[in-house]
């Protein structure tokens, strides 16, 4: 296969240090009449210097930046008085006017200034602890010190998520719980979490795979926001924004080398094209790592990275009310990847004969590793995971009134080229499991939010989403030489030998056009300044065309017998439907806020919302000899959400807020497991009654000015109120029975407590002739143990376990940062998933977690 390379990147890195020393050069040659300024910044309430703030001069690029005791200096062309911004990340800006020289200037820190930042999550700027919902915030500085990149290691930070993945396609992100399917990916099915970058919806679970570029911050909202976003979000939202472009010209370059050939490169440039109307940035990111997966098959090592991503944006503003921004995206991955180990193996209640270890002592294989921890496995057929997307978007944003008109019009589209070996192992079961997929998205967002009257304020929305989600051309299943053993009862069946079978596999056409157009509204109505009510509604309309054709096809020449055809039928069979399906409904929510005093606010939510009607094409189960057609759809999930909450800020420089929830959903949409061979990614079903409930607690303080210490504890309890025809568990299959009642069973998914504790430390220092201060960051990960398999198994259960991640480094004034990190720092082995084998033949695979990693990154920010 070949690599994408990083040199594209290395190549933007140059141009933009040519670019920047350009700029600086141009700023450094203007005529020089001798006059200074010099200055001190200090904290307004501490009095305590503040290192690294930008001080410029109005309406020129000339700025500087503090030293470590909150020093500065001008040299300039302009005389006293002159006015200056000064600006620094958890305090006010200010414009001052400077009338001598030396100056003390004071800055305002934000309130709560270790995590308060302000938030869009009720679509509006406002303070994250006025907003009378379950909001967690994740900086830009906490992304990059934490090595997130993408959305996997949000998890480990926001308790509340959970991120399942095998690969790009087979990705399920929830929180609380809920979202999306556990397990395979079905195309047919709508996520419940709604996933948003700078307000265009992401309508594919690919989408969490997007590499981080230039991202100013990632709002994670908990519960139903269907009367706040476009898109109906059953579950919650993830709203990301990233930084829009800067009229200063600035530039921010990262390179980190790690172990297992690791290599990331970052770089993000951003200015004016025409002065205080029009500007740029273009952003950079590209990923390498060598495989930490050997495969004894083909004698090489897979489950590697390779990535590419670029980010392109313009920003419009011919005046102070308008702005028009347009952004375009291209994220490319190409890793050799991704394969699993055998985990375990189950005895199940089919005959000795047909257990799974003497049917592969038969064949004469045996396992060639003994714990799926070695990291190895033995795959016949190559792993391969191509995942492109990308896309363009328009953003208007209109002061009217005391609001805000916004247009959001998009297009987003996903490629997926996978090649995987579904039997996670080395002898031919299933020789080919490859679900080319190609997916398109258009959608339009009116939306207007802002104050109505004095006492009333709110949003109201129009949004439109059209998708195209089709074969590319086709998706192929194939048996292998192999699977004739697996499928034989005992010896004496002749219909069942080597060869028969081999090369008879099944050909997948379908599509799903897809339309969801909604109207939405909420309402914040101070009654008193005290007590807010808060009204939202929300009609929507989903509409699902789909066509699906299956075929099988035999390419061995075989002249079948009839008993030897009765068996090739009996592992494929050919199925087509067509659905065309629609559903309107009237959903939304009813809030009460009362906010105590400035310090304590509290609020109570009711909320009902639905998720829309799903399709299984990922194969039908055949019952009694018929495809069961019945199964083509999935019917809606029906939520109803209950919720209090109180947020406190006992302190400028503390919080702690306390959520209580319960989530009551009727026909709960969930994927589950087959012994039937033909349905080898398992089918859609609905569950009749599901409950999650939990209480969920985060704060944050500083003890004093060099420590900051945050922390979130979760605690979830989801279970299967009434599942009365789910298949049987893995350990079961083979019995008297196909089905049964896992009615009171957990929900896959789901650790009943979870929590993550970050501490970080700082002090002045030097390193070599250069200011600024030394940082010493730890951040824990604990969950407790939950269930892998939708019917609950005592087999495919994942213990608990806890991660340790730690960081120490230097960040000079001048913008320069030099950090060593480690995550997983004590190498804990540790499960994400484990999937049971297509035929529920008793082996399961394991998704293990990355080992221990450590590097080291240089960053530099230059403004």
């Amino acid at each position: 296969m070949k690599k994408i390379g990083l040199f594209p990147t290395y190549f933007a890195v140059f141009l933009g240090i040519v670019y920047t020393a350009k700029v600086q050069a141009q700023v450094e040659t203007r005529p020089i009449i001798n006059a200074s300024l010099s200055g001190r910044i200090i904290d307004a309430s501490t009095k305590e210097a503040i290192a690294g703030v930008t001080v410029r001069l109005d309406a020129v690029t000339h700025q500087v930046s503090t030293d470590r005791d909150g020093y500065f200096q001008f040299v300039t062309g302009q005389k006293l008085p002159m006015t200056i911004i000064v600006s620094n990340i958890g305090y006010q800006t200010r414009k001052v006017v400077v009338e001598q020289s030396p100056a003390v200037i004071e800055l305002v820190a934000n309130t709560n200034e270790l995590e308060h930042i302000l938030v869009t999550s009720r679509r509006r700027t406002e303070r994250i602890q006025e907003v009378p919902l379950a909001v967690s915030l994740v900086r830009s500085a906490l992304i990059e010190d934490a090595g997130a990149f993408n959305v996997n290691r949000i998890k480990e930070i926001v308790p509340t998520v959970q991120l399942y993945s095998s690969n790009a396609r087979n990705t399920t992100l929830n929180i609380r719980g809920l979202g999306s399917t556990y397990g395979l990916t079905n195309d047919g099915i709508d996520p419940g979490v709604g996933f948003y970058m700078d307000g265009v919806y992401l309508a594919r679970p690919a989408a969490t795979w997007l590499d981080f570029i230039d991202i100013e911050q990632i709002e994670v909202l908990r519960g139903p926001q269907g009367t706040l976003f476009g898109k109906n979000t059953t579950a919650g939202a993830f709203n990301i924004t990233s930084r829009l472009p800067e009229f200063v010209p600035m530039a921010n370059f990262e390179l980190s080398y790690g172990n297992y050939g690791f290599i990331q490169a970052k770089t993000s440039l951003t200015g004016p094209l025409i002065k205080d109307k029009l500007a740029a940035r273009v952003s950079f990111s590209g990923t390498q790592r060598a495989g930490i997966f050997y495969n004894v098959a083909s004698d090489r090592q897979i489950n590697d990275q390779n990535n590419l991503g670029f980010r392109g944006q313009l920003l419009y503003t011919p005046n102070d009310d308008l702005k028009i921004s347009l952004a375009a995206d291209k994220t490319r991955q190409r890793p050799d990847g991704y394969g699993w180990g055998v985990a375990g193996v189950v005895e199940n209640k089919r005959s000795p004969y047909r257990q799974f270890n003497a049917i592969i002592a038969d064949l004469g294989y045996k396992i060639p590793y003994e714990s799926a921890f070695e990291r190895k496995v033995d795959l016949d057929t190559r792993s391969r995971a191509d995942n492109e997307l990308g896309g363009a978007s328009l953003n208007v944003d209109y002061k009217i009134g005391g609001g805000t008109f916004t247009s959001t019009s998009a297009w987003r589209y996903w490629n997926w080229i996978p090649l995987n070996d579904r039997d996670y192992l080395g002898i031919p079961v299933y020789t080919i499991s490859s679900g080319n997929s190609k997916h398109s998205q258009w959608s339009q967002e009116f939306r207007y939010a802002g104050n109505l009257s004095d006492k009333v304020s709110g949003v109201v929305g129009l949004f439109g989403l059209w998708q195209d989600l089709r074969t590319d051309p086709v998706h192929t299943e194939e048996a292998g030489d192999a699977l004739w053993r697996f499928q034989q009862t005992n010896a004496s069946q002749v219909q069942w030998a080597p060869g028969l079978i081999d090369r008879v596999g099944i050909r997948t056409k379908y599509g799903i056009k897809s339309s969801s157009l909604a109207v939405f509204s909420q309402v914040d109505w101070a009654i008193t300044p005290k007590l807010h009510l808060l009204p939202g509604v929300r009609y929507n309309y989903d509409k699902k065309v789909a066509d699906y054709d299956r075929k099988k096809y035999i390419e061995n020449n075989i002249p079948y017998t009839e008993l030897q055809w009765a068996a090739v039928n009996s592992i494929y069979s050919n199925q087509q439907f067509d659905v065309d399906a629609d559903a309107a409904n009237f959903s939304g929510q009813l809030s009460l806020q009362y906010k105590f005093n400035p310090s304590y606010n509290s609020y109570a939510t009711y909320s009902r919302s639905y998720k829309p009607i799903g399709i299984n094409v990922g194969g039908l189960p055949v019952v009694d000899g018929q495809v069961a057609t019945n199964l083509a759809e999935v019917k809606p999930e029906s939520v109803n959400h209950f919720e209090v909450g109180i947020k406190t800020s006992v302190s400028r420089n503390s919080f702690l807020n306390i959520t209580a929830y319960r989530t009551n959903i009727k026909d709960y949409q969930t994927q589950v497991q087959t012994p039937d061979p033909g349905v080898n990614r398992g089918y859609l079903a609905n569950a009749e009654k599901v409950r999650v409930q939990g209480v969920e607690v985060d704060g944050s303080i500083r003890p004093w000015a060099f420590l900051n210490v945050r922390g979130a504890l979760a605690y979830t309890d989801g279970k299967y109120v009434s599942f009365t025809n789910a298949p049987v568990p893995l350990e079961e299959v083979g019995g008297t029975e196909a089905f049964k009642d896992v009615s009171g069973g957990v929900l896959p998914g789901i650790s009943k407590w979870s929590w993550s504790l970050a501490a970080e430390a700082t002090v002045k220092g030097n390193l070599l002739s250069l200011q600024g201060h030394y940082f010493l960051g730890t951040d824990l990960f604990y969950r407790s143990k939950f269930s892998s398999s939708p019917s609950p198994s005592a087999y495919l259960n994942i213990g608990a376990y806890t991660l340790l991640n730690a960081r120490i480094g230097f960040k000079a004034t001048n913008g320069l940062t030099v950090m060593v990190w480690s995550r997983n720092l004590t190498n804990k082995d540790y499960y994400e998933q484990l999937l049971a084998a297509p035929g529920n033949f008793g082996q399961y695979a394991g998704v293990l977690g990355d080992p221990q990693t450590y590097g080291l990154t240089l960053r530099y920010n230059l403004k």
